[in-house]
């Protein structure tokens, strides 16, 4: 078992408040193993319920308080999973919480918009929210040291950082669970969000964005690539961030004119499944867009390990006209650090007009031999 960074703040909440935990996190990334773990500490007696069955959402979604207290009676936790699924979720949860309090309650999702949307209103006050990622770099060096990380960092950048795909040692076995994960899964919750009728196109798009990782998108490009129009592939991007398998890094401006800001990059949540998406596997020396697959996993282990250790960071990248470009930026209490990305060490100048711009700002460069101390 590789621990859950999140699991001892989420154990903390239960003991020390009365509000309802809610996490969010992509299908198969361990939401219910996570909690099924934490469970086994002493908050008593808890009632499990996947809310994928028809039985507990007809319950669950009545605000009928009587058949709620029969379901929950003798129990000290109300588990349920998949809470997305529940019609009026945030309404009959506080509904539970207002007339049993007593009841310590945690649900999961793996839609962050069906299910923020369900609970962000009626819950107001009344929850703490978590968002469970696939394994990171930051909780695999509590089992490995320094060297193991950087011997076995090759596979984490082809095979990505699901749980699942720790427990293969094949690596047919892992390809073939990573397309199980996109035409399974992935499209299981697109498919439940919105009228999506033809999820070729979803496909096509993931593999356009596949290509384009550490550059900026245009949405009509896309659009026309795709045949679709421009909001069609902008609410197909959205949908696709929803259900965190993409998410999508603005351009950062401050007060220089020469700065772009309207397009945005689009990274995927793992290496894994974007390497999935165009079916391709190789070694990271032996393919020519290493330096965008580094560039994806950098980014993204650093946003993990922000929101776990609650930093607080805001994430950018960062270009002119002129053509001058950081890959990642970030912005924490006022303080701007700029980063460059590279697969090999070499050296690398910061642009004079970020340092003219930006006179306090830090500048580092992040390779494969300097990287274990950005992103733990």
């Amino acid at each position: 078992m590789i621990p859950r960074y999140i699991a001892a703040n989420i154990i903390h909440r239960l003991k020390q408040s009365d509000k309802i935990i809610v996490v969010y996190g992509a299908r198969q990334v361990g939401k219910t193993t996570l909690i099924k773990t934490i469970l086994k500490n002493d908050f008593g007696k808890g009632l499990e319920i996947n809310a994928d069955q028809l039985k507990y959402r007809e319950i669950l979604s009545s605000a009928d308080l009587t058949q709620i207290k029969r379901l929950v009676s003798g129990y000290d936790l109300l588990f349920i999973d998949e809470a997305q699924q529940v019609p009026d979720i945030g309404l009959n949860l506080k509904i539970i919480k207002d007339n049993i309090p007593e009841l310590k309650i945690i649900a999961t999702g793996s839609s962050s918009f069906e299910l923020a949307n369900k609970i962000s209103e009626p819950l107001t006050g009344r929850k703490w929210t978590f968002t469970l990622f696939p394994i990171s770099l930051l909780e695999i060096s509590k089992l490995k040291n320094s060297f193991e990380l950087d011997s076995e960092l090759a596979d984490y950048l082809m095979f990505g950082m699901y749980p699942e795909v720790f427990s293969y040692e094949n690596k047919l076995d892992k390809m073939d669970y990573l397309k199980e994960i996109i035409e399974s899964f992935l499209y299981k919750d697109l498919l439940t969000l919105s009228q999506i009728k033809n999820s070729g196109k979803i496909y096509e798009l993931l593999q356009l964005l596949a290509y384009q990782i550490g550059s900026p998108v245009s949405y009509s490009e896309l659009g026309r690539k795709l045949g679709l129009s421009t909001d069609t592939v902008i609410s197909y991007i959205d949908l696709l961030e929803k259900v965190f398998v993409i998410y999508r890094l603005p351009g950062f401006s401050r007060n220089l004119r020469k700065e772009i800001t309207k397009n945005k990059k689009i990274y995927f949540f793992d290496t894994g499944i974007r390497n999935s998406v165009i079916e391709d596997f190789s070694l990271p020396d032996k393919r020519p867009d290493i330096g965008a697959l580094w560039e994806n996993f950098i980014i993204s282990e650093r946003i993990k390990r922000n929101s776990y250790k609650r930093a607080h960071a805001k994430s950018y990248f960062w270009r002119t006209y002129t053509g001058a470009e950081l890959d990642y930026i970030e912005e924490s209490s006022g303080k701007l650090s700029g980063y460059e990305i590279k697969w090999k060490k070499k050296k690398s100048k910061v642009p004079r007009s970020w340092l003219e711009t930006y006179e306090n700002a830090d500048f580092e460069v992040i390779n494969s031999e300097n990287y274990q101390n950005f992103i733990l």
